[in-house]
């Protein structure tokens, strides 16, 4: 891993005109980041402007996310959007709410994402998926990822494979890697901790998991970076969810601070 980035959502609330979004860029890049993937379209700047500043604070794109509902209303608007940004990932947040509830609603929601996935393999595009937990929920007797994986097209999609939330769902994060072996362009980082605690009916406690900073958690990057390295992943990406709760810039510069130390300068 020679270098990394951030998906913006980290720091979602810097994004509100020109002056914060130009600062925003600035900061990252200093913290260490060299490429972003972005959670929005942001409606008070131009695709062209927001890529001027990104460009001008030496912060590139290695792909973008939007809700699936986007897509259905401003198809054209996307591709131009991924175009200007200079990236050829395009993909969705997470899955809407009904594929979750059938297998039947499950597979429509596969064979359509497949339809628009050709779509934007034809303007030299590849469509991304980005995990959460709920996948790993099953449907006679197969998760909804096992399906994702049996019927998402490889040709033209691809994932965005999240580990926080590939261990939350109870899986095996370096199992799912091996097993994505050439199907992840992005990785998420995101580390987890068992920090939050609750009370049961008996009265006693349970510690729940949590997301937190790089290096802060119990995910095991060391033999996680190195693995999927071998299988192919082309940008590793950070992505704080809890920010800006905890203050962003803070939460993401511990991550980076981590990743230089014990990937980059090492």
């Amino acid at each position: 891993m020679k270098d990394f980035g951030l998906q913006l959502y980290s720091i979602r609330d810097q994004f509100t005109d020109e002056e914060s979004t130009a600062n925003a860029f600035k900061k990252i890049k200093e913290m260490g980041y060299s490429y972003a993937q972005t959670a929005y379209v942001y409606d008070f700047i131009t695709p062209e402007r927001f890529t001027e500043l990104a460009h001008g604070a030496g912060i590139t794109f290695c792909g973008t996310q939007c809700s699936w509902a986007k897509f259905s209303e401003d198809f054209d608007y996307m591709i131009e959007f991924n175009k200007t940004l200079g990236t050829t990932n395009i993909g969705i947040g997470g899955m809407p709410s009904e594929p979750r509830k059938s297998l039947d609603a499950l597979k429509d929601f596969i064979l359509e994402f497949n339809r628009l996935a050709e779509k934007f393999a034809k303007h030299g595009l590849k469509f991304t998926y980005h995990n959460h937990s709920f996948e790993f929920k099953k449907f006679d007797g197969k998760t909804i990822f096992d399906y994702l994986v049996e019927g998402l097209d490889p040709a033209t999609t691809s994932f965005v494979l999240d580990t926080y939330w590939v261990q939350h769902g109870g899986a095996d994060v370096r199992a799912t890697i091996e097993r994505l072996n050439g199907r992840i362009d992005i990785l998420h980082l995101k580390d987890m901790e068992a920090c939050h605690k609750y009370t049961l009916a008996d009265g006693s406690a349970l510690a729940a998991p949590a997301i937190t900073e790089i290096g802060n958690g119990n995910i095991n990057f060391k033999d996680i970076i190195p693995l999927a390295e071998k299988c192919g992943v082309k940008y590793f990406v950070v992505e704080d969810d809890r920010a800006p709760t905890v203050g962003s810039f803070d939460a993401v510069k511990k991550s980076a601070d981590y990743i230089l130390k014990s990937f980059i300068e090492n």
